[in-house]
């Protein structure tokens, strides 16, 4: 059941009653943003990408954790010193060292800083292209619904002009019409045959971009609920927008992100400081030579030391490099703080444009409406007209043909103005999964879970199970169809 808005704006009386009397077997816009959240590819993508840019917090906090080496060696000595009385014939020696990172110049804390940065703006990445795929899908359904109601008119219209060829033909058998106005029927129809064909392609076209997006096939769609919280104003949709809209979340963590690069390139000239610790063992493994008298204590044949202080690294002289890397870093620090405005200007654009194009396919609903009624009692004059002999059977199909029309303009109409007002809402930052009430179709996807589970992590050996595909193929989908119900040829014209 289509649940959009009950939180946040409530569904018309009429809107509720027709969802509760949808078929058990049908799709609503709510069940196929629901399987387009849990298995589609491009979505399942992004939540990986991120997964990788959490761990980029925990690579930079190794930087600044202690490190503990160990070696190991053995060797023969297949020619020794003869000059040296103790010379071994092999030796095998162990060490270990700790080392304590105590002062880096700052690059460590901001490298992790800039991390977590980077990581709030995987998240308004991951959040836009989560819009971008409901957007997608929303328009999908549209389209199947806008297809099916254009294939039931032109079907409509085939028949209709069918009959109309037939009455034609059979006039000009009895000499009530002439060879001219069978041709314009003939005409007519065989466009309108033409019309149905490409209507049919088209919505085979419409039905497998659907597949491609939900991964299931479209099954007697339902018509959408309302959109929830749109706008009053164009004015009021930019602030929304500037505040929410992932995108520009994004380009704004990028650039606080790249700032912090600047103070970990120039910490590069500054001085480091490190605790260590270190011990050896070495064993000759009994061939240390030597003549020893006796009553005196025979020479070792291991050897063991240990070392502890603070080491200090000051760099005096590099060849100019880190004074090059934070001019770079500076210089993409003002690329990105440029994105920002150029991420704003294109956000406030979509926002105004789809405002723009909701409004205006609002209204021309309204007047696709009037010519409605308008062509269908034209016709319905015309034809009364032409039976009598007043109007000629062109006249009758120019009627026609205008009806046709202004029912498919209303179709259009009506489908752009739910994708533009769902676009509209993208642009705002409200078109997510929370804001559309998917969390009561299941457990929704949370980026922080990932981050918290790895950002603390120490042991290097620590491995996640290999990964498996999580989204599903359409590849076992049959291909679609152009195959529709029957349509009334007075309903066909209203795809919600």
């Amino acid at each position: 059941m289509q649940r959009w808005g009950v939180a946040r704006i409530g569904l018309s009386g009429a809107a509720l009653a027709l969802v509760l009397a949808a078929p058990a077997n049908a799709d609503t816009l709510q069940e196929a943003l629901t399987q387009a959240y849990f298995s589609n590819p491009t979505l399942a993508g992004a939540r990986a990408q991120q997964r990788a840019t959490d761990e980029n917090v925990a690579i930079e906090r190794a930087a600044g954790r202690p490190g503990v080496t160990a070696t190991g060696s053995y060797f023969e000595f297949v020619k020794r010193n003869s000059t040296s009385f103790t010379a071994p014939e092999r030796a095998f020696s162990v060490g270990a060292d700790l080392s304590v990172p105590i002062y880096s110049g700052g690059a460590v804390k901001n490298a992790i800083r800039a991390a977590e940065t980077r990581v709030g703006a995987g998240r308004a990445d991951l959040r836009g292209t989560q819009s971008a795929l409901f957007s997608q899908v929303v328009a999908a359904y549209m389209d199947v619904l806008r297809n099916e109601a254009v294939l039931g008119l032109t079907a409509n219209q085939v028949e209709v002009l069918g009959v109309n060829f037939q009455a034609t033909s059979d006039r000009f058998e009895i000499g009530d019409l002439t060879r001219t106005d069978v041709a314009q029927s003939q005409a007519r129809l065989a466009l309108a045959q033409g019309d149905f064909r490409g209507a049919q392609a088209n919505l085979i076209a419409a039905r497998e971009t659907y597949i491609q997006l939900v991964g299931a096939a479209p099954d007697d769609l339902q018509p959408p609920p309302p959109l929830p919280g749109l706008p009053d104003s164009v004015a009021v949709a930019v602030d929304v927008a500037l505040e929410n809209n992932p995108d520009l979340i994004a380009a704004r963590e990028r650039a606080d992100a790249s700032a912090l690069d600047i103070d970990v390139a120039g910490a590069g000239r500054l001085p480091r400081v490190s605790v260590v610790f270190g011990g050896d063992y070495q064993n000759f493994a009994g061939t240390l030579g030597g003549v020893v008298a006796p009553g005196e204590v025979a020479i070792p044949q291991t050897t063991t030391a240990a070392q502890a202080g603070i080491q200090l690294s000051i760099p005096i002289f590099q060849g100019g490099r880190p004074a090059a890397l934070q001019r770079q870093a500076q210089a993409r620090s003002a690329g990105a703080l440029e994105q920002v405005i150029a991420v704003e200007r294109d956000v406030i654009a979509q926002v105004r444009a789809a405002y723009s194009s909701w409004q205006a396919s609002l209204a021309i609903i309204e007047s696709s409406l009037t010519a409605v009624s308008a062509a269908e009692l034209s016709l319905e004059g015309v034809r009364a007209e032409n039976s009598i002999g007043n109007r000629t059977i062109l006249e009758v199909l120019n009627a026609e043909q205008e009806l046709l029309n202004v029912r498919v303009e209303l179709v259009t109409a009506r489908r752009n103005a739910y994708v533009a007002g769902f676009s509209l809402l993208a642009a705002m930052g409200r078109a997510e999964a929370r804001d559309l009430g998917l969390a009561e179709e299941g457990v929704l996807y949370d980026p922080v879970v990932n981050y918290d589970r790895v950002q603390g992590k120490w042991w290097d050996w620590s491995r996640d199970p290999d990964p498996v595909v999580e989204s599903t193929s359409t590849a076992d989908l049959p291909a679609a169809t152009a195959e529709i119900g029957p349509v009334d040829d007075r309903e066909s014209d209203s795809i919600y």
